[in-house]
C-alpha cells in the first residue's frame, strides 16, 4: 500500500477538521456551493466524484464482462448484504439506540426522525464510492461495475417496499429524480467517458501500457477528489456540527457500529465462499460505501 492508502483515515480526519473550519468561517460561500444542485444532486460533489471514479472506469473492459457470470458468488454476497442484512440491521440499531439506550438524551419525536433517517440510509443503494474503494483495494473493475449495476436495478423494485415496511407506513415518496440523476452522473456518464478513453487508447500502438500510464497519472486526482468531497460535505454541515455536537456523536455511534459490523459480516462470508481478493474486496465494501457518500 502507498502512503496515501495506508494513512487514509488520517487524511480524512484532517479534511473533516478543515471542512468544519471552512464552513464556520465562510458560510456564505459554502451555502452557494451547497445550493448548486440538480434534483438534490450537488454539481461540485459530482465533479469530485468523477475525479475519483474515472480511472476505475477506464479499466473496465467490456470484452471480458461476460466472464463475471462465471463466478456469481461475489454478486450473491453483494445482494444478500445490501438487501437482506443492511436495511434490517440498520433498523434494529436505530431502535436499540434511540428507543432504548439514548432515551435520556433524545425526545421521542426526534428519536423517531433519527430512526427513520437511519432506515432510509440503510435501504439506500451504493453507487459511486464503491468504485473508489474497489480501486484502492485493487478490485476487479468489471466485477465492480456489474455489482453496482445489479444493485441499481434491484433498487428500482426493492427500495420503496423495504423502506415502507421498516418505516411502518403505507406510502413512500421515492425521490426518483434524485436516484435517476445520481445513477446518470455517478455511473453512466463516467462509464461512457471511460469506455471512450479506453477505445482511443486501444488504437494506439502501446495499448495496455498507455492505459496503465493514464490511470497512474489520474490516481492523484482521484485522491484529491475524495478529500475535497469530504471537505465539502462537512463544510455544508459545519454550523449544525458546531451547534449540536452531542447529536452528531449520538448518530455517529450506531452508524459506525453498522459500518464495521456489515464489513465484518461480508468479510467472513467472503472467506467462507473462498472469494478471490479482487472480487471479495469490492463485495465486502459495497455494503458500507453508501455511509461515505
Amino acid at each position: 500500500m502507498g502512503i496515501f492508502e495506508r494513512y487514509l483515515s488520517l487524511w480524512v480526519a484532517i479534511c473533516i477538521f478543515f471542512g468544519v473550519i471552512f464552513g464556520v468561517y465562510f458560510p456564505e460561500f459554502f451555502s452557494w456551493v451547497a445550493n448548486a444542485e440538480i434534483a438534490q444532486v450537488n454539481i461540485f460533489v459530482a465533479v469530485f466524484i468523477w475525479l475519483m471514479i474515472y480511472p476505475m472506469m477506464v479499466q473496465i473492459d467490456f470484452s471480458t464482462i461476460k466472464d463475471v457470470g462465471k463466478n456469481p458468488s461475489g454478486l450473491v454476497l453483494t445482494v444478500v448484504i445490501n438487501w437482506f442484512v443492511k436495511p434490517f440491521s440498520m433498523a434494529a440499531l436505530g431502535w436499540l439506540f434511540f428507543e432504548v439506550l439514548f432515551t435520556d438524551f433524545v425526545n421521542p419525536e426526534t428519536a423517531q426522525e433519527y430512526i427513520a433517517g437511519m432506515i432510509l440510509l440503510g435501504v439506500a443503494p451504493c453507487t459511486a464510492m464503491v468504485f473508489l474503494w474497489s480501486q484502492l483495494t485493487k478490485g476487479d473493475a468489471n466485477y465492480t461495475l456489474v455489482q453496482v449495476s445489479l444493485n441499481d436495478i434491484i433498487m428500482i423494485f426493492a427500495f420503496a417496499p423495504i423502506a415502507a415496511f421498516l418505516l411502518g407506513v403505507a406510502d413512500i415518496n421515492v425521490p426518483w429524480n434524485t436516484l435517476l440523476y445520481s445513477v446518470l452522473l455517478y455511473v453512466v456518464l463516467p462509464l461512457i467517458a471511460g469506455v471512450l478513453t479506453r477505445a482511443i487508447l486501444n488504437k494506439s500502438e502501446r495499448k495496455n501500457k498507455s492505459i496503465d500510464e493514464l490511470i497512474s497519472k489520474f490516481k492523484p486526482f482521484s485522491m484529491v477528489g475524495l478529500l475535497l468531497t469530504v471537505v465539502l460535505l462537512f463544510a455544508f454541515q459545519a454550523q449544525r456540527i458546531i451547534e449540536q455536537p452531542q447529536t452528531i456523536v449520538l448518530i455517529a455511534i450506531p452508524l459506525v457500529i453498522q459500518t464495521y459490523g456489515i464489513f465484518i459480516i461480508a468479510y467472513l462470508l467472503a472467506l467462507k465462499l473462498k472469494l478471490k481478493q479482487n472480487i471479495a474486496a469490492p463485495a465486502c465494501l459495497i455494503g458500507t460505501s453508501n455511509f461515505f457518500e
